[in-house]
């Protein structure tokens, strides 16, 4: 069924005997509320218990079916570990929980939470009469049959010298739940910022899912604008990206089941942890509070007793003050029992904390490993395709051959097929030229003399330049250009 802020369902507990009222049902319909109404009972009738997180309330899509099948996982969840759970499986109110029918169920929510007011008013006798002693639901009979209040303080808290300073009960576990306190409070802190960490990995994962689908899309259109091979080898990329995109979608997933959860879950446990020290710290303010009425109780009677006449008040004053004692005794019982089921279960709690981070974190681990093992063989298939796309031509070397560069040359127009042949007139006026040029002076003895220079002739064809390893050779042999304009002297280089 649904309802209450969520739909609850059929619950039927792996019990090696039935505890249902009728042996004909073998479940029974809950909603939301009352495993709201068990949590809150939880609470109230074990006090001091790390009671597991119940999901909480949720205002929008509450009956989408996706919704639905998580509430109802969650929600058995919570029952399994309650009736697993050593301080909560014989709890009065999961017995009701789980075997009343609907009508006695339906009694049982609207009963008013009467009964600790009304254990704190009865005296001894009547608290033994009706089977219940200090801590609700708990009988206060000895083994062997007789009401023994004192025999259910522990050693611990009869030898405590109680006191009220700063205006709470002093016990010697004090030192205890404090260093209790900033261990859980240090924890807590630590705890939610690994959280969010985890909750920031799953993010991204899913944020780079997206992004290798995108990647993998533009590979494709590159692969269909190439032809042959080139273009199925971009293809195959394509693929691969798509790939790689639905395996971080289901790594992000499991991310999120099995760590991110997990740890979220977790720190809804040190938060249960917290609400148990809370009740601890209620109880021991209504321990207090019982014995600041008893002293001033006590201080009434003695004045009474001292002033004549007021015998009829002095009386009513002691009984005032026996039931003052006896709710103070309840309170200190009530205390006791928190305070000690409080130590078992942060205990239990730092045992099974290791259990659980371990395990957690191996899964992950194992989770990371498996993952990139599969995103390696999909890049690692890739490889011989690539390989095996031909390069541009055949005539281009394969890798690792060196090519030597080429060697630039410079022809005159005569061993140039075609180009007009060098006049001889211009050889005359080269000449005329040189011998126009005056005369140099003599050399002196710090520069050498240099011979005349003989008329020049015709220049012979120069012959191809070879490549001067000099850094300012270029390479290249010029050739004289003349006042003609039939452009010989036109430098060629080899390409």
């Amino acid at each position: 069924g649904g309802g209450g802020g969520g739909g609850g369902g059929g619950v039927t507990p792996d019990l090696s005997q039935s505890i249902f009222q009728n042996a004909a049902y073998s479940a029974v319909l809950r909603r939301y509320s009352d495993f709201l109404w068990l949590y809150e009972r939880l609470h109230r009738e074990r006090a001091g218990a790390i009671i597991p997180p119940i999901p909480e309330k949720q205002a929008v899509s509450r009956f989408t079916p996706a919704f639905v099948e998580q509430r109802r996982s969650d929600l058995e969840i919570f029952l399994r570990r309650v009736a697993v759970h050593p301080e909560l499986r014989d709890a009065a109110c999961l017995d009701t929980f789980l075997r009343a029918d609907e009508a006695t169920f339906r009694a049982a929510k609207t009963m008013k939470d009467n009964m600790p007011n009304m254990m704190m008013s009865m005296n001894p006798s009547d608290m033994s009469a009706s089977g219940y002693g200090g801590q609700m639901g708990m009988p206060m009979t000895s083994p062997g049959g007789t009401v023994s209040t004192e025999k259910k303080i522990k050693s611990w808290f009869s030898e405590t010298k109680t006191s009220i300073a700063g205006d709470l009960v002093r016990s010697p576990d004090d030192d205890l739940f404090d260093e209790i306190e900033q261990y859980v409070a240090g924890l807590d802190n630590q705890m939610r910022a690994v959280s969010t960490q985890a909750t920031g990995l799953v993010r991204k994962g899913k944020e780079l899912a997206n992004g290798m689908f995108e990647f993998g899309l533009a590979f494709h259109l590159l692969g269909r604008s190439e032809q042959e091979v080139l273009g199925s080898a971009l293809t195959k990329v394509g693929d691969a990206a798509d790939a790689i995109s639905v395996l971080n979608a289901e790594h992000a997933d499991l991310e999120a089941t099995q760590f991110e959860a997990p740890l979220q879950d977790y720190v809804k446990t040190i938060h249960a942890v917290r609400l148990a020290l809370t009740r601890r710290h209620e109880r021991r303010l209504a321990y207090t509070a019982r014995l600041s009425e008893l002293n001033a109780k006590q201080a009434n009677l003695m004045k009474l007793r001292s002033t004549p006449g007021q015998e009829a008040k002095a009386y009513a004053a002691e009984m005032s003050l026996q039931r003052g004692q006896a709710a103070a005794d309840a309170a200190r019982d009530d205390f006791m029992a928190v305070s000690q089921r409080v130590l078992r279960e942060v205990d239990r709690f730092k045992r099974e904390k290791a259990e659980d981070m371990k395990r957690t974190v191996y899964q992950y681990i194992e989770m990371q490993i498996l993952y990139n093992r599969k995103m390696e063989t999909i890049w690692a298939d890739l490889i011989p395709i690539l390989e095996n796309v031909p390069l541009r031509d055949d005539q281009v070397p394969a890798a690792g051959v060196d090519v030597p560069a080429p060697t630039p040359v410079s022809l005159p127009n005569d061993a140039i097929p075609g180009a007009p042949p060098q006049p001889a007139a211009q050889a005359q006026m080269q000449q005329e030229q040189q011998q126009q040029q005056p005369e140099q002076q003599p050399p002196t003895s710090a520069q050498p003399q240099q011979q005349a220079m003989p008329p020049a002739a015709a220049p012979p064809v120069p012959p191809v330049a070879e490549q001067d390893d000099s850094p300012d050779a270029s390479g290249i042999t010029d050739v004289p250009l003349g006042d003609t304009m039939m452009g010989s002297g036109v430098q060629y280089r080899n390409m």
